[in-house]
């Protein structure tokens, strides 16, 4: 058997390659959009991709399964579980509890585990030469290293209400179901640290049956099915905006992006009739470069390990839009923007000169620290405005801080003051950056970054407060 995991750290996800060598064919399960990792896998082994599987409508990232097929003829197999509503609208061979598929001298079993989806399956897999006993579980977003899946997604991203409670309910006995599993058997996730998709993932790839059975909060509530429940929904960190986008396209047909597109880069001419149109500039650059001066109405989104996830947060996947970035970034930066489908890039342009060399005037960002932080208090009303997440703020705020996320910050707007001093901040200064480059483009000009932010606060013994405002 060949095996290798994939990791995307943008997203935290994973997927996997599956192999069986006698037979030269192999299985690809939850791949990413861009699939050529895969083919590259493949061709290395001397293996045909025959076969892919997803263990869920996934609403985290777009799914490649289509891709791949389209470029190699495998046949996807996909869970047929959960009832009509949670059916693939796409040819595919539909897969249910107790079902079993050969790869080669491998064997997948399928595991109906509802309670992150209605439809989410497990895939038992066995190495048949060396034993009937089974090695290794695919898992999904069913059991994490450390947690376990949260059932609340398709309420708060997808705005299915009613379905959180009972996806708790569901997830309670489909872990009576993994305990059944032997405890030497080898547990592959969906998802490690990092993802949105639970509350406190484990940053080791795998981890055993066994293992989770003794030291998973999730395996500690025995028959307190009402105590699981309410554990589990609490504290659950804000669902991505592009999660419910993720939820339609991975279920029903949609165009296809079989290889990494090409960026074109714009000339100060394009550009500028881009931005006439209301074409929005993402500039990618560290957030220190950033402030010291930026295209007016431009958005930082660093292109670090959260650039997809926050692009996915504040892009309209209808509107075109204008990457600033250097040009060894664009093929990272594409990835990670088609792993969530945003495929709508214009074009980029290598360096704010672009602009500027046509007589554009670049923005400097108004920055304080801890002590002006404490002057401009002294000196009148200032808003202080914490980005963060609803969770953090509760587990520690500056006293009189008002709390909106940065994430659903340009829903909030009418929140900020304009006859006022404003702060931002966060926790360590990137949301904080987001959030000052939001308001800029909409206007405001009463705005200082607390960029140190919490951080900074709290190493500078600054006072805390706990709870909600």
């Amino acid at each position: 058997m060949y095996f290798q995991h994939v990791y995307d750290k943008s997203l935290a996800q994973a997927s996997y390659f599956i192999g069986c060598q006698q037979a030269g064919v192999a299985a690809v399960i939850d791949p990413k959009r861009d699939v050529d990792t895969y083919i590259k896998i493949a061709q290395e082994q001397n293996m045909a991709i025959t076969q892919i599987y997803e263990t869920h409508i996934h609403a985290d990232f777009l799914s490649g399964s289509r891709e791949l097929a389209a470029l190699t003829g495998a046949t996807m197999y996909l869970s047929g579980e959960g009832g009509p509503d949670w059916q693939y609208e796409f040819e595919h061979h539909s897969l249910h509890h107790g079902n079993s598929i050969k790869l080669g001298n491998l064997q997948f079993d399928v595991l109906h585990t509802p309670g992150h989806t209605p439809e989410s399956i497990s895939l038992l897999l066995t190495d048949l030469p060396g034993s009937e006993d089974p090695v290794m579980l695919f898992t999904g977003d069913f059991v994490f290293v450390g947690d376990i899946g949260r059932p609340d997604l398709l309420e708060k991203a997808a705005g299915l209400k009613g379905t959180q409670e009972a996806g708790a309910h569901q997830l309670f006995h489909s872990l009576k179901q993994f305990t059944d599993i032997p405890d030497y058997v080898q547990v592959w996730p969906g998802h490690g640290a990092g993802s949105a998709c639970g509350k406190a993932l484990g940053a080791v790839p795998v981890t055993t049956a066994g293992y989770e059975k003794r030291r998973n909060w999730a395996f500690r509530f025995n028959n307190d099915e009402a105590g699981f429940v309410a554990n589990l929904l609490e504290g659950q960190p804000e669902p991505p905006k592009y999660f419910a986008m993720m939820k339609k396209l991975n279920r029903v047909p949609r165009p296809l992006l079989t290889s990494v597109p090409v960026i074109p880069q714009l000339d100060a001419t394009a550009l500028k009739q881009a931005m006439d149109k209301g074409y929005r500039i993402i500039d990618t650059r560290h957030k220190s470069i950033f402030a010291k001066g930026f295209i007016p109405g431009s958005i930082n989104i660093q292109g670090n390990n959260s650039f997809s996830t926050w692009a996915g947060w504040l892009l309209n996947y209808e509107e075109p839009f204008i990457l600033l970035a250097e040009p060894g970034q664009l093929d990272d930066l594409t990835r990670k923007l088609m792993r969530i489908g945003l495929d709508n890039i214009f074009g980029y342009i290598p360096s704010v000169e672009t602009y500027t060399n046509n007589g554009g005037q670049l923005t400097e960002a108004q920055l304080t620290d801890y002590k002006g932080l404490l002057a401009l208090q002294a000196q009148g009303p200032v808003q202080l405005v914490d980005l963060r997440g609803a969770t953090e703020y509760q587990t520690g705020h500056i006293p009189g801080a008002e709390n909106v996320f940065v994430g659903t910050l340009p829903q909030q707007l009418q929140k900020i003051k304009k006859d006022t001093t404003v702060v931002v901040h966060c926790q360590s200064g990137d949301r904080s950056t987001i959030g000052y480059s939001l308001l800029a483009a909409n206007g405001f000009n009463n705005i200082i970054n607390f960029s140190g932010s919490m951080n900074e606060w709290v190493q500078q013994g600054g006072a805390v407060e706990k709870g909600n405002q």
